[in-house]
């Protein structure tokens, strides 16, 4: 299969006449504009396989959601490491307090900022 990467406003052609145009990017998704005669049937992958057409064996599945990684370094840690600490000097009871702790912990689990740091120092 070939795999192009295209950016806004660029296009390609199929045989002599079709034209894929890529038209946007936003989020996870983007937006093809696609000239071709009325004569070549054009579907959604989802559609086809919905109406029982079978997927393709070039196509692969990719996921859904995927994490981002965020590129961890020495600074990105001390940085951690101090929002943590002014949080805990912070009083614990009050609730904005609480929710930034919360979403902090969320975003970085303790146990992997602590992976990640012994990371760093062995590397």
């Amino acid at each position: 299969m070939l795999c192009l990467n295209l950016s806004p406003g660029e296009y390609l052609t199929i045989g002599e006449n079709v034209v894929v145009q890529m038209d946007r990017i936003s989020g996870e998704s983007c937006k093809l504009m696609i000239q071709a005669p009325r004569e070549i049937s054009i579907l959604r992958g989802e559609v086809l396989e919905r109406t029982g057409g079978q997927r393709p064996g070039c196509v692969f599945d990719t996921p859904r959601w995927h994490k981002r990684e965020i590129a961890w370094n020495r600074s990105k840690a001390q940085a951690l490491a101090a929002m943590r600490l002014l949080l805990s000097q912070m009083d614990g009871r009050d609730s904005n307090v609480q929710t930034l702790r919360r979403q902090l912990n969320h975003m970085f689990p303790p146990r992997a900022e602590q992976e990640q740091a012994a990371e760093i120092s062995n590397g």
